[in-house]
């Protein structure tokens, strides 16, 4: 547990404040050493630690190695939630959030507003509508107040809908060109992140979002689902029901390269998406020859996706 610069084969402790001295500001470069130090081979660190004057005692050094360790563990924490990609993450779940509450707020808002007044219409609309209204009386007040409630939430929901227009871009340029930045941003929270996402093969890929599916398939309950959320893409969504098998393994493998390029080098990468193209030109093309589509060379991609990117 040695760090790399000038005090290597002193331990990680090296030029540390001794118990009970005033802080010396030391702690971040105690809490570099604990994530990138290395030794060539074990030793007493306990026991040099106290030789030191690091430590009172081999106890007392426990309990600063696990200090300096729990720090170090927030701080990587600290710069992971603060990354772009989790930004992007925390965003699109904002969004779904507002969205699902908007409407579901909106439903109770429409059936007070409808023992109210008499032209009170359903939906977001309907309660953007009561929200400009002039209430007369303390219920009318309470269903005007519930309805700007859920204009707000809307509001909300479209504000974040542009900021994740904005964002993903910067955050996955390929794979945002692809997939359009909503369905980018989806993969990604559902992946755990840009760099999950990158890690994961293509197959996987192809039905994030359709978890309860394979698991009813695992269980040998249902077929085996072809796609997940990338149904919404239009190269899936748009295409013929027996071609979307071929279509998403394409999608998902390209889907996969452009993820992987964004993580390990974020230059966009034209190639990848004349590939899809062509790809899909030629999967759509069996309508038009007759094909009845069921090829199985829509799986060519997965093993591109496994190629390096």
């Amino acid at each position: 547990m040695t760090d790399t610069d000038d005090n290597a084969g002193a331990g990680w402790f090296a030029g540390g404040s001794p118990p009970g001295s005033e802080a010396t500001g030391d702690e971040g470069t105690l809490r570099v050493r604990i994530v990138d130090g290395e030794a060539d081979e074990p030793d007493d660190w306990p026991g040099l630690a106290v030789e030191s004057g690091f430590a009172d005692s081999r106890d007392d050094y426990y309990d600063r190695l696990h200090d300096a360790s729990v720090a170090a563990t927030r701080e990587a924490v600290r710069e992971r939630e603060r990354a772009d990609d989790r930004q992007l993450v925390h965003a699109v779940r904002a969004m779904d959030d507002c969205e699902r509450t908007a409407n579901e707020l909106a439903e109770r808002a429409a059936e007070w507003a409808g023992s109210l007044f008499d032209d009170a219409e359903p939906g977001i609309e309907g309660a953007r509508a009561v929200a400009e209204r002039e209430p007369d009386g303390e219920l009318e007040r309470r269903a005007v107040s519930l309805a700007a409630r859920v204009a707000d939430l809307a509001a909300e929901r479209d504000a974040l809908a542009e900021t994740i227009e904005r964002t993903a871009p910067a955050v996955a340029p390929n794979l945002t060109e692809m997939a359009g930045p909503e369905l980018a941003a989806r993969l990604i929270a559902l992946a755990g992140g840009l760099e999950s996402l990158a890690k994961k093969p293509s197959g996987t890929v192809q039905v994030l979002g359709a978890e309860e599916a394979l698991f009813a398939h695992l269980a040998g309950r249902a077929p085996s689902p072809k796609h997940g959320i990338i149904y919404t893409h239009e190269y899936v969504r748009n295409t013929r029901p027996e071609d979307r098998g071929s279509a998403a393994r394409a999608l998902a493998g390209k889907l996969t390269l452009a993820a992987r390029v964004d993580h390990y080098s974020g230059e966009r990468r034209e190639t990848l998406h004349e590939e899809l193209r062509e790809r899909m030109a030629t999967i759509r093309a069996r309508a038009e020859e007759g094909g009845d589509g069921s090829g199985s060379d829509g799986g060519g991609s997965d093993t591109d996706a496994e190629g390096d990117a």
